[in-house]
């Protein structure tokens, strides 16, 4: 039996501005039914990517289908079926919460009763208060009440948590899961390589308007060849220690250097470790700091790009 077709097919799919390319030529599926990450930093080509499946910005080359559709001839059908929920919505703040909600869903000829999207990002309490007295994150779940209230069969969502506290992105989170369950599609673009782990089945990591790793979030860290990494740093004006002496310690399958940082991938980090201090002893030098973590999404982004997500 053949399998779904995707909820998303994009090839060659390419946009520039001026003298910058944003997109440069991609190819992706999206799967129906899960939760789809485009991961990268600033400038790496997510928002331009989404904004041309949603049908918001032209593409200079290439073919989008949406649900099997394109924008050129099922435009109305389409928007009927998708919700979308920026990375900062401005709405009229001496609108209340549910008037807001009621504006929305007017946009379409079916959808949820109102009701039943306040309880389901939880801003029932807050349904006859005004917008500008919302925090944060009840902003950014009313802004998501409003993608969800015309019964999208697609979400998008730029960057849903930017500069949320961590409740508010748990949440966020919760109603997420919530609208994949029931059998709908999510692409969500963020830097936050925990997001992305929690919530997504596989995502595309861009660079300089490319794709440059696709899959499962476990694949991607397993690619890395280790479950562990780890990160320490010399004093100042300690000598540099050569990678191969690094790479050679036992169960070391990785070396980074980056000034008196080091960063090493490893199987078991519990025989590093040692083996590391001994040699440090050996030569004389100080270590200032020592630090292990699980493989993530974003060792995964500096292994393949020498940066860290978050400096960029």
């Amino acid at each position: 039996m053949s399998s779904a077709p995707p909820a998303i097919r994009c090839r060659s799919l390419a946009k520039r501005y001026k003298d910058v390319i944003a997109v440069d030529g991609i190819d992706l599926d999206v799967p129906s039914g899960e939760c789809f990450g485009l991961l990268g930093p600033n400038g790496a080509g997510k928002t331009t990517t989404v904004e041309m499946i949603e049908g918001l910005v032209a593409p200079d080359g290439g073919e989008v289908e949406v649900l099997g559709l394109c924008w050129e001839r099922d435009a109305i059908a389409l928007r009927e079926r998708m919700g979308v929920a920026l990375q900062e919505t401005r709405l009229a703040e001496r609108l209340k919460v549910v008037e807001v909600i009621r504006l929305f869903r007017s946009f379409y000829s079916e959808g949820h009763d109102v009701e039943e999207i306040l309880d389901v990002v939880e801003l029932g309490e807050k349904r006859d208060a005004w917008v500008e007295k919302l925090s944060g994150g009840q902003r950014q779940r009313l802004a998501i009440a409003c993608a969800l209230v015309g019964n999208p069969d697609i979400l998008f969502l730029d960057e849903p948590t930017t500069g949320l506290d961590p409740q508010s992105r748990r949440q966020l989170w919760d109603v997420i899961e919530q609208f994949k369950s029931r059998g709908g599609t999510v692409v969500l673009t963020t830097h936050y390589m925990e997001e992305a782990e929690r919530l997504c089945e596989h995502v595309a990591v861009m660079d300089h308007g490319k794709v440059i790793a696709l899959g499962s979030p476990r694949e991607l860290i397993a690619s890395l060849g280790a479950d562990h990494v780890i990160e320490f740093a010399l004093g100042d004006g300690a000598p540099s220690l050569p990678e191969s002496v690094l790479a050679a310690l036992p169960g070391v399958e990785a070396v980074r250097h980056d000034g008196p940082r080091y960063t090493l991938t490893a199987a078991e980090p519990h025989c590093v470790i040692p083996a590391l201090m001994v040699e440090l002893e050996r030569r004389g030098v100080a270590m200032t700091e020592l630090l292990t973590h699980q493989a993530s999404l974003e060792d995964l982004f500096l292994s393949l790009t020498g940066r860290h997500l978050r400096d960029t």
